[in-house]
């Protein structure tokens, strides 16, 4: 999407009630939701919606690139996961082959490049680690041992 008024009127009457809808999850949702969080407006109109989110009883686990630096900076545990790009690359190229997409490993590591690099470089809320973000690096971990690293160290963070 590269209609910024578009973007910006699809922000101001977003249907949350949506939000489940599985095809959000697909390749090109992905890409598109970076392009159009590299526009300010866009991210101005979703910040108060994600923030009283995370506020909901009982709390909330939430991904993204800007949560525990811009949403949420007063977390109580922000992690900071990632993976070499060669190796998420290949975990997503699984994922789209299963989904039934058509695609090649190199144009799954080659978006995932780009997109890694326009949302480092955007103005508005740049991916950035947290500086008291505990790094997670899932390189060498299937989905259930990330998963248990992950819980390990929101266990020791909050002192369980």
């Amino acid at each position: 999407m590269r209609d910024e008024g578009a973007a910006v009127a699809a922000a101001r009457h977003l249907d949350t009630t949506s939000l489940n809808d599985a095809s959000l999850r697909g390749k090109e949702m992905g890409e598109a939701a970076s392009i159009v969080a590299a526009i300010p407006e866009v991210r101005a109109l979703i910040l108060d919606y994600q923030r009283e989110f995370s506020r909901r009883p009982p709390g909330a686990v939430i991904d993204g690139r800007d949560i525990g630096t811009v949403v949420c900076p007063d977390a109580d545990v922000k992690i900071f996961v990632t993976a070499d790009p060669q190796v998420r690359a290949a975990r997503r190229y699984r994922e789209l082959l299963a989904k039934g997409e058509s695609t090649s490993l190199e144009d799954v590591l080659r978006t995932i490049l780009l997109r890694d690099r326009r949302d480092r470089e955007r103005a508005a809320s740049p991916l950035v680690a947290a500086a008291d973000a505990i790094l997670l690096d899932t390189t060498d971990l299937d989905i259930d041992a990330a998963f248990e690293a992950a819980i390990g160290l929101i266990k020791r963070k909050i002192g369980q």
